[in-house]
Order: structure tokens, then C-alpha cells, then sequence
């Protein structure tokens, strides 16, 4: 008898239809002896239309705090849903919102991280063999008060009580049957991978590809957890996520395209020590998060210096910048959102010169200019305008991936 830990995305559950068919494969686990835990995110486009429905209320934002109160709804429902149709099926089942899984997190109201997680209720239901639904996304803070995880925030729900009741398994179910090279709604030619290292899929999953959120990633490695991303419409095996893989390192893992990115860029600085870091400081003190960093060679006794964020986070970046004129001389801030981010990833960079002029060169050869370049042993990231992400990707693809 094994543990096993199921994710279902808000696709998979989209319609009654699709709740029957996830009844379906947590039960033919169940019947097969195992313990089974199941996370769910809201159905479909829920958080959307809930976060519409604020907009319609107060169009100039609501506090973080009701918008987490909100937004936990998505989830009720979707957990109730599927144990209905889990018991009509003929199995026993119990719905549990966050809290009541015993997860508890910080008060980052949006962006919650777990603090810890008490699974005794969880452990409970399963000695009564029930199959237990737990609403992803979310849990309670030391006010009592609701929060959520932040966008994927299902991923790190499984994962978590995954790594807290040490499961033999944690499947996360989604609408492609497993970790491709690239999109493969967008790229034709994307080929899907047997397995990938968890520090292959935390870049992939940092720069843009949707299939996991990369905070589970980084909490299955930290853990030692096994993951499968397969399909909840298809059943044949996925791609697993693991420490080491057999095979030989393929030279690139993937492609992935992020156009959720803003660059910010302070012009005019003065060329002195610890400017940098009282602009990062200051950033961090706002809880913004910082991606590529870029600064210029000191000249005439200034320096511009460039970073990235996530869109949503662009103003609150231009806001805290502004406010430290008392204590900085510059010439301007602003915000650019019309670019992308592309990158590649793979750890066969490492022992493969060349990686860098490959990719360049197939942007060159589609005519889309670089912007800036950052990278690491094992990425490769170029920002270029929005407009030519998705040619980015296919030219560069092509030319790894044969």
C-alpha cells in the first residue's frame, strides 16, 4: 500500500463532466489498496471571474486581505464537487478547505509561504479510508485570517503534504501529458521528455513554463520529493522530475517564454558605493522580487542600472524607487512591459562550449534584436520584444532540438 498525493489544475475539473472523469482515476488508485490525497485548484477561469467580480466592486483594488478571502472560494468549491462525485461513485470521501489540512503560513496576504504543515486531520480521514480533498492555493495565517499561495500555488500545496507525510508519490495532473521542450501548443516540433532534474524544471518553471510552479519544484528538491506531470485526459505515463536522470544530459532541456516581465530602469545614478544595495534593500523591504539584474559601466560620474520583475509588480517596483529621492540622485525611473523573456535550459551546458553563440545566432537568423542577456551554468536568458516571443521560441527550438 503506497501514499499517494494527486494534483488536479483548475482545467481538469473545468466542468462536470471532467470532475467525474478525476473521480475516476483517484478511484482506481483507491481501489488498488493506496491512500490517496487529492489537491485541487479552482475550476476553469473561477479565480478570474472572482477577481473580476472585485474589480467590479473597487476598481482601484481591494485590500489583499479581502481579495485572499475571496479568492478561497474558488477552491471550496471545486474540493465539495469532487467528493460529491467521488461518493457517488460508491467511495468514501472528505473535502477539506487549507486550514483544516493544517496548513499554516505567514501573512503575506497573495503570497503566502507555508510556515509548516499539521496533517493530523489529513492522517485521520485516511485511517478511515477516505480519500481526502484538499483545497490547493491556500491556508490560515497566526491571526486566523485566510490566505493564498500566489498564482500555482496548487503545485506547492501537493508537494508540501507530500514532503510532510513523506508520499511515495506526488502526480500533479494537467493539460499536457508531461514536461515538453517548448510549448507544445505554440511549437510544433516540442518533444516530450521520459524525465528531467529538479534544477532543470526549477529554471524551466522559473522562466515561464506553465506546467509547474516553480516554489513546488524548489520544495520537492529541498524534500526529496518524486514528481509525474502527466494528463488528466490521457492515460499513459508522464514525465517524472527527480534528483538525477539516466540518461545521457541532452545538450538543452527546453525552451520557455515568460511574458509576464516589466524591466525597470534608474538612470542618471551616482557612481558610488552602495547604491545598489540601497535600491535592492529598499526592494525587498517592499517584497518585490527581482530577476535580471543589469548595470552599466560608470561614466561621467553616473550609472543606469536595469532589472526585471513581474508585471503585476511593476508600479510597486516605480513606487519605491520614487520615494528614495531624499536619499539617491538619478535622472528617472520607469517601467517597460513590452518585452519577453526567452531562455533555454539544459545541463549539458556545463561541458558543451558554444551554447551561447548557437542561440544568438538563431535570433539572428529570424532578425529579432537582443535586449539584454543574462546567464547562468545552466540558462540562458535574452529579454526582445513582446511581439517576437513566440518566433523567439520556435527559432531557437529548431535550432537545439532536432
Amino acid at each position: 500500500m503506497a501514499l499517494m498525493v494527486k494534483k488536479f489544475g483548475g482545467s481538469s475539473v473545468a466542468n462536470a463532466e471532467r470532475v467525474f472523469n478525476v473521480a475516476n482515476i483517484i478511484i482506481e488508485d483507491y481501489k488498488k489498496g493506496n491512500d490517496v490525497v487529492v489537491v485541487v485548484s479552482a475550476q476553469g477561469d473561477t479565480t478570474d471571474d472572482l477577481i473580476a467580480k472585485a474589480k467590479e466592486i473597487n476598481p482601484s483594488g481591494a485590500s489583499k486581505r479581502e481579495m485572499d478571502m475571496l479568492l478561497c472560494a474558488g477552491e471550496q468549491i471545486s474540493i465539495a464537487l469532487l467528493a460529491m462525485a467521488i461518493e457517488k461513485l460508491g467511495c468514501p470521501a472528505t473535502s477539506l478547505l487549507g486550514w483544516q489540512a493544517g496548513f499554516q503560513t505567514n501573512s503575506t496576504h497573495s503570497l503566502a509561504r507555508i510556515k509548516r504543515i499539521d496533517p493530523e486531520r489529513i492522517r485521520n480521514e485516511l485511517d478511515k479510508r477516505r480519500i481526502v480533498v484538499v483545497a490547493g492555493f491556500q491556508g490560515l495565517n497566526k491571526h486566523d485570517d485566510l490566505t493564498t499561495l500566489g498564482r500555482g500555488g496548487s503545485d506547492t500545496s501537493a508537494v508540501a503534504i507530500a514532503a510532510s507525510m513523506h508520499a511515495d508519490l506526488c502526480q500533479i495532473y494537467t493539460d499536457v501529458d508531461g514536461v515538453y521542450t517548448a510549448d507544445p501548443r505554440k511549437v510544433p516540433k516540442a518533444k516530450k521528455m521520459d524525465q528531467i532534474t529538479y534544477s532543470e524544471m526549477l529554471e524551466l518553471a522559473s522562466l515561464g513554463a506553465q506546467v509547474l510552479n516553480n516554489r513546488s519544484v524548489e520544495m520537492a528538491k529541498k524534500y526529496g520529493v518524486q514528481l509525474e506531470v502527466l494528463s488528466s485526459l490521457e492515460a499513459k505515463p508522464g514525465t517524472i522530475v527527480k534528483e538525477k536522470v539516466t540518461m545521457e544530459k541532452m545538450l538543452i532541456s527546453g525552451v520557455a517564454k515568460d511574458n509576464n516581465v516589466s524591466r525597470i530602469a534608474i538612470v542618471g545614478l551616482d557612481d558610488t558605493p552602495g547604491v545598489a544595495f540601497k535600491i535592492f534593500n529598499k526592494l525587498a523591504q517592499a517584497k518585490v522580487n527581482i530577476d535580471i539584474i543589469l548595470q552599466s559601466v560608470g561614466r561621467d560620474g553616473t550609472k543606469d542600472i536595469t532589472f526585471t520583475v513581474t508585471e503585476d509588480q511593476a508600479q510597486e517596483a516605480v513606487e519605491a524607487i520614487e520615494a528614495m529621492r531624499d536619499v539617491l540622485t538619478f535622472k528617472s525611473v520607469s517601467a517597460d512591459n513590452s518585452i519577453s523573456k526567452v531562455s533555454i535550459v539544459g545541463a549539458g551546458m556545463e561541458t558543451h562550449p558554444g551554447v551561447a553563440s548557437k542561440m544568438f545566432e538563431a535570433l539572428s537568423d529570424a532578425n529579432i534584436n537582443i535586449q539584454n542577456i543574462s546567464t547562468s551554468e545552466i540558462k540562458i536568458s535574452v529579454l526582445i520584444d513582446e511581439k517576437d516571443a513566440d518566433r523567439a521560441v520556435i527559432a531557437v527550438h529548431d535550432k537545439f532540438i532536432d
